[in-house]
């Protein structure tokens, strides 16, 4: 038999023998390769199930922050108010709360709300401070309906002065700040509180306009909160917030 008869006879079970060894190892690697990788994405996946059954919430304590590991959402939904915002410690700011928004307040163990629309809250809002012994004021309704009576008209120098020592007393809080939006009478009256603590300008412009949406600030809020005289709030440092009390020193 010659060299190329040999070669001829014995190629075809070399390949034959190359081929299957490859599929073999074709088969041994997707076997040993995608099935691992299986297990791991449904690990991933329980990992992310045993996550999504936790929820995680911070409290806060007199010695700092610390987490708490919550095994399922809570039954009754947490709402915020339209524009809510933390102002200062224990100080928020928002539009007029509604029913779906007292269970959030609750949370908050408000002791004060102050009013600043010049016609009166709805009747929900009555009944939840009355029930729930949250004093209400009425920085801009004035009996003699002199002042503030028209809704589109900034605050006048009164409001806002009735309004920002109720602020300025330790004994109000928690507070909550609040209008019919929460927008431009809130606006000026948190405008003016940064004016005492000593913002400039630019930083109390650029909080305010972050509530007003997308139409934008009112120029007259803005020269109001610039025009107005921070000495005509009096306060008690005896009575004040620690925060205001650290702004101004």
């Amino acid at each position: 038999m010659s060299v190329s008869q040999v070669s001829k006879t014995e190629l075809p079970n070399s390949l034959d023998e190359v081929v299957r060894n490859l599929a073999a190892e074709l088969k041994t690697t997707t076997i040993e390769g995608t099935i691992p990788r299986v297990e791991e994405e449904e690990d991933e996946e329980e990992e992310e199930e045993e996550e999504d059954d936790h929820i995680y919430i911070n409290e806060e304590t007199e010695c700092g922050h610390k987490q708490i590991l919550v095994s399922h959402a809570p039954q009754e939904r947490i709402v915020p108010p339209l524009n809510f915002c933390p102002v200062e410690r224990f100080l928020y700011r928002s539009g007029q709360p509604s029913p779906v928004n007292f269970p959030f307040l609750l949370n908050l163990g408000l002791k004060t709300i102050i009013w600043l629309a010049n016609e009166e809250p709805q009747d929900t809002l009555l009944e939840f401070c009355d029930s729930h012994g949250i004093e209400l004021q009425f920085a801009a309704i004035n009996p003699d309906g002199g002042e503030d009576d028209n809704p589109w008209d900034g605050l006048t120098e009164h409001s806002i002065i009735n309004a920002l020592q109720t602020i300025v007393t330790q004994d109000n809080y928690p507070l909550l700040v609040c209008c019919g939006m929460g927008r431009h009478r809130t606006g000026t009256v948190i405008g003016c509180l940064r004016r005492i603590m000593g913002w400039n300008l630019a930083s109390v412009s650029e909080e305010y306009r972050r509530f007003t949406g997308s139409r934008g600030g009112r120029i007259l809020v803005e020269l109001l909160i610039e025009a107005f005289d921070t000495k005509l709030v009096k306060i008690n440092e005896e009575k004040a917030p620690e925060w205001l009390l650290t702004a101004l020193d």
